[in-house]
């Protein structure tokens, strides 16, 4: 797919579920026997990304999967599933009930403390735009490009992603920001997105993306 330009107004960074649940060795995703180790080889790359969309000025938004603590919005298929995994959704941990908001898992890694003006979604589902307001905060923004990086890549990025272009949006999921809960998956989830001249979005890795953020680097007050 050919890399279009990208505007510094329209343009945001958003990060998928960098959560203690999902990185930490003691969290939601270990206790399912995902490779959180190989989970966390986003942080540098998504780090990365992060800076150069604050130097840049563009709008940062972060995720996080999680229930309600009385797990009234989390579907039975859902926690059964988990149940099977052995990560039962509400069960104590050592960080907390897993993936129940408010608990020291469902916060983000300390490396992903929200600056000022960065948003915080908090998602019950895998797509970034299910049962959220995240559609209305981007488009009153006057946002229409998303960069995308975080886990996991072919659960709530993929789900994030084929919301977003059914909804209108532009997508780049930086490849090496990403990462799949089995490694023989991330080739095949990226391949997916770029089907027919990427349906679902570019596919780019941190280094070569950071080659044209520069470009958005506009003059405070500059025209949109």
């Amino acid at each position: 797919m050919a890399s279009a330009p990208l505007h510094p107004r329209r343009t945001a960074l958003l990060l998928i579920d960098l959560q203690r649940d999902f990185l930490d060795p003691r969290g939601y995703a270990a206790q399912a026997g995902l490779d959180v180790a190989r989970l966390r080889g986003v942080i540098g790359p998504a780090l990365a990304l992060r800076d150069a969309a604050r130097e840049g000025g563009l709008k940062v938004i972060y995720t996080r999967e999680g229930h309600r603590p009385d797990l009234s919005d989390c579907p039975g298929s859902k926690w059964t599933r988990s149940r099977a995994a052995g990560a039962e959704i509400g069960a104590p941990g050592p960080l907390g009930r897993l993936l129940v908001r408010g608990e020291c898992g469902h916060a983000l890694i300390d490396e992903f403390r929200p600056g000022e003006g960065e948003l915080v979604v908090d998602k019950p589902g895998y797509s970034a735009f299910h049962q959220t307001d995240l559609d209305q905060l981007l488009r009153v923004a006057g946002i229409d490009t998303l960069i995308v990086g975080g886990v996991t890549t072919e659960v709530c990025v993929h789900s994030t992603v084929r919301a977003a272009i059914d909804l209108g949006y532009r997508c780049l999921v930086v490849g090496d920001a990403c990462a799949a809960s089995q490694p023989e998956l991330q080739a095949p989830a990226l391949a997916m997105l770029q089907v027919e001249g990427g349906i679902f979005g570019e596919v780019c890795d941190h280094a070569a993306l950071l080659q044209r953020l520069p470009q958005l680097r506009w003059p405070l007050g500059a025209l949109a």
